[in-house]
Order: C-alpha cells, then structure tokens, then sequence
C-alpha cells in the first residue's frame, strides 16, 4: 500500500513524497520538478534522503510522538543531506510532503498545517512577486562578454524523433564536456508531439498515460531537473546550448539561467514579444508564462553546462490540459490556478510566423557571437 504527499513551495519546486508499507517494510521515494547541482550528489542525497524519511516516520509512529517536534527534528537531519544539493527543494517541503503521505493522525496534521499557514502565507506574497519578473542578476555586459569569448557554433537542426533528441542531448553534451565538440548552439525541431519529464519527476505522477497514448504522445525522460513539458511539433522553438563549465563559473545557477538566456529574451523583444525573465528558469509575457529552462553539469574536462529552453509559439490548451497531470497543489502559489490559463504563447505578442521568429532568434545569436 502506498501513499502520496505533495508540497509546492512558495516561488520554488513541487516536491512529492511516495511513503509505501509492504511486507513490514517502508520505503519513501522522491521526486519533483526541483533542479540538482549535480548528477551524482543528486542522487545520493536522494537516496540518503529517502533512507532518512522511513526512519523517521517509523519514529512517528510511536506512542506520544507530537508532529511539532518531530517535524523540526526531521528537517535538521534532512538539511545537511539535501542542502545545497536540490534546489527549488528544501527540507521543510520534504518532511511536510511525508508527513502528508503519512497522514495516519489526520486531526493532528490539520491542526500543525494551520498553525504553519500565516508563514506560508508570507511566502506565498514573495512568489506572487517573484513570479512577476525577475530583475537582471548579471550584468547585460558581461553577458556579452562571455557570449563573445564562447562563440558556439549555430546548428538549425533537422526534426527528430523524441528519443532522439533526448540521444543527441545527451551525446552532445558529452561530447563537450570530454573536449571533442566545440561549444554549440542548436536550435532544433520535433518529428512528433512529445511530453518531456524532468529527470527527478514520477512519469506516472505527471502524465495520463492513456491520454497520451490515444493522441500519440511521445514521453520521454530528459537528463536535466525541472518540470514536464508538452511539446506540439508546429507550435514549439526548442534550442539547446552545450558549453564548457567555464562559460558559467563564478555564478549562481540562477545567474547562470539569466546568462544562457538573455539572448533570447532580446530576440523575443525584437519580434516585438514583451519577453521578461521570471522565477529562477522562466520565460514569460506580461500575462502568462512563454517557456522554461533546464540544466546540467556534466563533469569531465572541461566539463558541460547543457542548457535547454522550450518556447511556445502557439499552445492547444485543451490537448495540454488532457494529457498533463497539473495537481492543486503544484497550482497552490499561483495567482491564475489553471496550468493552461498560465501560458503565453508567442503569438499572442507578435504577428510574426513561428518561422520567422526563428529566423529572428538566430540573427540575435549571431549578434551575441555565435558563428
């Protein structure tokens, strides 16, 4: 038998905890849409993270244990675990998501959630405005400096399969982190409809299966953390940048986000799209959300940053809507409560085809020193 418990933090990541009693014994599993510093650290704090959890919540299950307490105590053995490892994750969300799971005091749980609710309600008001825009965290000069000195070479890629591009993302990569490809910029195109999962994301969880199955969608699993995208050949620019870890030291993964995008958001602008950053890897519009980014590091030397952004130039709000699973309370801090009504696509800023802000996209990465 098994139990789900989901928490949406305030400006940041969902994260879900899976609390599962079989043969008297319990494993807890966790996934989300957070980001990870690393593939390999990821894991393991995972993994330790996990083993934390069902030991702690056989702990809960003993006579006279309060949640109060033990809700503290499962956070200070968690943070050094998962700390600097996730991020968009904490480990206040971890232990409320298994303790929701857990769910066996119910009355108990409903009484330390509404005693919680005026700080969450606080950090609530703070993504509100962080999810409005996202002021510049590097220096628009020093982004063209590092552009400058990257000079990735410009590939306008043929249409794929899915699985391919999810081979060619990871091939590439390697392939720069290994010092056999130069740094490269792809803009790229989709042979099929597709739903994209972050790496630390339940398939399950996310997509209805059978929907997706009936409209021929493609899910498929990419190497970078992040939330699940749906992907319609016609009304997609996808693009993807693999660059030598070099091309980002020194900044934070949220300046890191800013430096591999801003050239998009001066293309969006040039097509006359009021493009903006928002969150730590949004695209957005002034009314709704545009794209998303996803990263990461692949060790080697010199090492990769493989940066990938999806675009929606135009979006079937019903299509996305029947085949992605958008729970209430991944939709929790948000202003507009439906995943659909949150989207803004490219067109509805500009008269533009999608062929031709593609074509403007690409003048602008010439412009920033792709050759």
């Amino acid at each position: 038998m098994s139990a789900i418990g989901e928490v949406k933090i305030p400006g940041g990541k969902l994260v879900r905890v899976t609390v599962a009693d079989a043969a008297g014994m319990r494993t807890c599993h966790i996934d989300g849409d957070f980001f990870a510093a690393g593939e390999q650290a990821s894991a393991a704090a995972i993994t330790q993270a996990e083993a934390v959890l069902a030991a702690r919540l056989d702990a809960l299950d003993a006579p006279g244990t309060a949640i109060e307490p033990w809700y503290r105590a499962t956070v200070r053995a968690l943070e050094p675990i998962v700390g600097s490892t996730l991020i968009g994750a904490n480990a206040e969300a971890i232990a409320l998501a298994a303790l929701r799971a857990h769910a066996q005091r119910a009355p108990e749980l409903a009484r330390f959630e509404v005693e919680r609710s005026a700080r969450i309600r606080r950090q609530w008001q703070a993504a509100q405005h962080d999810e409005r825009t996202q002021p510049p965290l590097i220096d628009p000069r020093s982004v063209r400096e590092r552009w400058r000195t990257l000079a990735p070479v410009l590939v306008e890629d043929r249409p794929r399969m899915p699985e391919e591009q999810m081979r060619v993302e990871r091939m590439w990569s390697r392939q720069v982190a290994r010092g056999e490809r130069p740094a490269t910029l792809r803009v790229w195109d989709w042979a099929a409809p597709a739903v994209v999962c972050g790496a630390y994301q339940s398939i399950e969880d996310e997509v209805h299966l059978d929907q997706a199955r009936a409209r021929g969608v493609h899910v498929v699993r990419r190497d970078s953390g992040g939330g699940a995208m749906y992907i319609e050949p016609a009304r997609t620019i996808t693009v993807s940048l693999y660059a030598p870890l070099g091309f980002v030291h020194g900044l934070s993964m949220a300046q890191s986000f800013q430096l591999c995008d801003m050239w998009l958001i001066e293309g969006l602008r040039a097509c006359g799209v009021h493009a903006r950053f928002a969150g730590l890897n949004d695209i957005a519009g002034p009314h709704g959300k545009i794209g998303g980014s996803a990263q990461q590091r692949v060790p080697g030397v010199p090492g990769c940053v493989l940066h990938h952004t999806t675009l929606a130039y135009g979006i079937d709000a019903r299509a996305m809507a029947a085949v992605l699973n958008t729970s209430a309370e991944k939709m929790s801090d948000k202003a507009v409560k439906s995943a659909a009504k949150r989207v803004e696509p490219i067109c509805a800023g500009t008269r533009l085809t999608r062929a031709q802000v593609v074509a403007r996209l690409v003048r602008t990465a010439r412009e920033f020193g792709a050759v």
